[in-house]
């Protein structure tokens, strides 16, 4: 299983291997991960039936380029940083923001996050971000972890006789499609770029 999970994500393909400059460079990319994360939950793209909101593709794909730990370490300060008040997701704002928005609606959903992040990490581990097919496979896999405890949790906190899937699935299936698409070329395309700059 080890050897399973030894390979690099892209973010271990550049700058420091050791030392005092490796921590400072996860650092930088924790700070970063945060803010792409942030901006990324407040663009929504004109679509039928609902709008494509980013968050979710970041989500994951920063999960599959960040690997498990320092994804796992970039998703939980973004979490804090979002209890603690500040508007840094999909339907925050300056009046509903902190723990209030984290135990509504989407509370689920943010829980989904972190796993998903941590499972992109593991697929990643294991090369699945190296192929479209395997990347547009792992994207499936994160976007059920999201939806599993989001579900669960809007069936708990409004009511199972509720339209629950109508609500929190079935018209962000389109979006979800498009932006697993994109994974799947994004990420190959940049380990063939790494691999160019290498060559």
């Amino acid at each position: 299983m080890a050897t399973a999970l030894s390979n690099k994500v892209l973010t271990e393909t550049f700058g420091a291997e050791s030392g005092a400059a490796l921590w400072a460079q996860r650092a930088a990319l924790v700070i970063a991960g945060v803010m792409i994360l942030a901006i990324s939950a407040k663009i929504a793209v004109p679509m039928w039936p609902v709008p494509i909101t980013m968050g979710t593709f970041a989500v994951l794909t920063l999960g599959a380029a960040y690997g498990p730990r320092l994804g796992l370490a970039t998703i939980t300060a973004y979490m804090v940083i979002g209890m603690m008040g500040f508007d840094v997701f999909a339907g925050s704002s300056a009046e509903t923001a902190g723990i209030t928005y984290m135990m509504g609606g989407t509370g689920g959903y943010l829980a989904g996050y972190v796993l998903a992040t941590v499972a992109l990490g593991l697929l990643a581990r294991a090369g699945w971000d190296r192929s479209a097919p395997k990347m547009a496979g792992a994207m499936l896999i994160g976007n059920a972890i999201i939806y599993v405890p989001g579900l669960l949790w809007l069936g708990v906190l409004y009511g199972w006789d509720k339209p629950i899937l109508e609500w929190g699935l079935t018209p962000f299936l389109i979006g979800d499609g498009l932006k697993l698409a994109l994974a799947a070329l994004l990420l190959p395309a940049a380990w063939k770029l790494v691999g160019r700059a290498r060559g």
